[in-house]
This record gives structure tokens, C-alpha cells and sequence, in this order.
């Protein structure tokens, strides 16, 4: 057995609580829109940096969130991506005021709904909450036949040196 799950409407939820519990002392948790941020955002004078996507192993992301590392994660329900309704609060929960960047991967939903919770930062017509324009999107979201080709290997953002970031 791998999990138990008391109820699958429920069971992201249940997890960032859960992981919200566990590590208390380095990251908050936010239920209502649900994302996780560092215990200490937003840091002065840092760029913050959020990434997110759809919980379908696990709520993967709130595990990168901490010193040198996210400054939010947003997990959306199982295989869908988060809104920008929970995207665009931990964006402003995180911003210091010198500029917020998305690290979204290469999946449809991910792209769209990042960039939907971006263009309040960019302008639009309306008031800039926060600076933005920077985006990092990763490679993925691949489903593959056989091996892949050496040095076309496939794996998910974070797990990809190439999608790392440092931060203080």
C-alpha cells in the first residue's frame, strides 16, 4: 500500500494540511485558495519564486518550498492544473516588490492559468500589483514509448537540472 486516502474529493487538501502540519516551522499553508509558502515571505529584496501544477502523484511542489529554494507552490486538484485564482495570491504572498517568477512546465493547463495570474503584474490596464515578465518554462509532460534517446531523457520539473534555481 502506498497512502491511505479518507475520502478522494478531499485528498489534496488532506495532503498540504498535512504537510502544513509536519513542517510548521518552515512553510504556511494557505486553504482558501490552497497554496504553501515559506514560513518568512515574503524575503526583502528577493525575487520571488512559484511554481505549481496539477496533484496527480502527489502535491509535489509544496515539498520545494523553503530556504534556496520556492517561495510558493501551488497544487491544483488531481491531474488539473491550479486556477489563477490560487496562483495570483501566493504570487502576491511572496512578493518583496523586486519581481515574482513563474517556473511553469511545458503542460497546456500550467501555461494558460500561470499566464492568466501574470498579467496583473504586467499591467493590463489595471494597477501592478507585483513585477513580472520572467517565466522559466520546463520541459515535460511527455508521455514516451520505450527508452528515450540518450540525453533525451524525460523527468519532472525540479527533478531536471536544467529547471533548478538557486535563491537565497
Amino acid at each position: 500500500m502506498k497512502k491511505l486516502i479518507n475520502d478522494p474529493k478531499s485528498v489534496v487538501q488532506e495532503a498540504v494540511q498535512g504537510f502544513g502540519l509536519a513542517h510548521a516551522g518552515l512553510v504556511t499553508v494557505s486553504e482558501d485558495p490552497i497554496y504553501v509558502t515559506r514560513k518568512d515571505a515574503p524575503v526583502g529584496g528577493k525575487v520571488g519564486l512559484v511554481s505549481g501544477g496539477g496533484s496527480g502523484h502527489e502535491p509535489l511542489h509544496a515539498g520545494y518550498v523553503g530556504r534556496g529554494m520556492l517561495d510558493a507552490a501551488v497544487p491544483g486538484a488531481v491531474f488539473t492544473s491550479p486556477t489563477p485564482d490560487q496562483i495570483l495570491p501566493a504570487t502576491l504572498a511572496v512578493n518583496s516588490g523586486a519581481g515574482v517568477v513563474h517556473i511553469v512546465k511545458n503542460y497546456t493547463g500550467d501555461v494558460l492559468n500561470f499566464e492568466t495570474a501574470a498579467e496583473p503584474g504586467r499591467g493590463g490596464g489595471r494597477e501592478r500589483p507585483y513585477r513580472t515578465g520572467q517565466r522559466r518554462r520546463c520541459g515535460g509532460g511527455l508521455a514516451l514509448y520505450g527508452r528515450p534517446p540518450r540525453g533525451r531523457r524525460h523527468s519532472a520539473c525540479g527533478e531536471d537540472r536544467r529547471c533548478c534555481c538557486r535563491a537565497r
